[in-house]
């Protein structure tokens, strides 16, 4: 039976025949892992870096050589909760394998022993702790790294999303982290990070601990050329066209970020009958359903920022790329508060990633948000 799939996946595993590209930093992730090599991956959000990850950890080679281990760390805000995150994702990906790995986890995390739950039906530990739990979170990360340097196979573990340890009210968990994870001879990890400034601070700057500690690795967009060919095919090999301009207009108007651009494609894909031309009138409204699909969203993510923050973000927004946000000119073109306010708006709104820095140029950080404010005319 032929299955009816959609090719442009935007969530979940995305199997080998519908990934499109990324073979070079597949390749260099892989060989990196074999290698025994720590990786800072970085990319902006929605660029691919977590099905890049899964999919190399699918291939048979990772797969059937390593135990990987991936904790997503965004929503956390405090050193406790990255340790309670941690300990969740070594114990559902690690310690479910197999009884004995199980037992060895609940023998070696002794400071968390009293808050383990019990399966009476399968005999066996679960993992049943709260954040009130994790009293000593120093000595039971010391524990969680002691039992990956037992683990039968070697360990590859994932940190999304690693800069917002620097958030955390406690100044020393880079030193902390670091100390534990230069002794390890069992585990390896992949940084993965959206603000790039901030991962290349935390690894590229002399001062931090993690300095040098792992190889760099950034996911850019995907070659235009090459995506155009991907979607051309699967839209031909269903019996539909794709108009070359359509696909462009979307790749342009999203800038290539890989979410957004799977996404109008995904839905053209799913519009355009078996036997037809999916064109720019399809395209454009596709996009115009997306953008009132995220409005809410959208205008969530405004609220909660000031109103100086606000104009700044405004302003960056007209401009499409400011370099001199301190300066004069630009200050008093839009008649912002003073050059130190639109400073320290600036860096709240790279911290909430709704603009970025790039060559000390700012721009909006989101190609969606940008369209959005298009549309709204601020």
């Amino acid at each position: 039976m032929v299955k009816n799939i959609n090719p442009f996946i935007v969530s979940g595993k995305i199997a080998p025949e519908y990934f499109c590209d990324r073979v070079k930093e597949a390749a260099d992730l892989e060989k990196s892992i074999h290698n025994q090599m720590n990786v800072v991956l970085t990319s902006p959000r929605r660029m691919g870096k977590t099905s890049l990850v899964d999919f190399v950890f699918d291939k048979p080679e990772i797969k059937d050589e390593y135990v990987t281990v991936s904790v997503d760390i965004l929503h956390t805000t405090t050193f406790r909760e990255f340790i309670l995150a941690f300990g969740t994702a070594v114990f559902d990906n690690v310690a479910t394998r197999s009884v004995k790995l199980r037992k060895q986890f609940v023998t070696f995390l002794k400071s968390l022993s009293a808050s383990f739950g019990y399966d009476t039906v399968q005999n066996m530990p679960t993992f049943d702790v709260k954040l009130g739990d994790v009293q000593n979170p120093e000595y039971t990360l010391a524990e969680i790294f002691g039992y990956l340097e037992k683990v039968d196979k070697r360990c590859i573990v994932v940190i999304d999303e690693f800069q917002q340890i620097t958030r955390y009210p406690e100044k020393n968990v880079e030193a902390l982290l670091r100390t534990h994870i230069q002794k390890l001879s069992n585990t390896n990890f992949v940084f993965s990070g959206s603000q790039r400034r901030l991962m290349e601070e935390m690894f590229f700057s002399s001062k931090r601990p993690f300095f040098q500690s792992a190889k760099s690795l950034r996911l850019e967009p995907i070659a235009y050329d090459v995506y155009l060919d991907f979607a051309t095919r699967h839209f031909r090999e269903a019996g539909k066209g794709l108009a070359p301009e359509a696909f462009a207009y979307v790749y342009e108007v999203f800038m290539g970020v890989t979410l957004y651009v799977q996404r109008i494609m995904k839905d053209a894909f799913s519009e355009t009958p078996k036997g037809q031309t999916c064109d720019d009138e399809v395209v454009n409204q596709l996009i115009e359903d997306y953008i009132d699909e995220n409005d809410s969203r959208l205008r969530e993510q405004l609220a909660y920022i000031t109103e100086a923050q606000k104009e700044l973000l405004y302003a960056i927004h007209a401009e499409k790329q400011v370099q001199g946000i301190t300066s004069t000119a630009f200050n008093k073109k839009y008649r912002l508060r003073s050059p130190s306010s639109s400073q320290s708006a600036a860096l709240k709104l790279l911290e909430y990633d709704l603009i970025t820095r790039k060559e000390k140029t700012y721009s909006i950080s989101d190609p969606l948000m940008k369209l959005w404010l298009d549309r709204r005319k601020v």
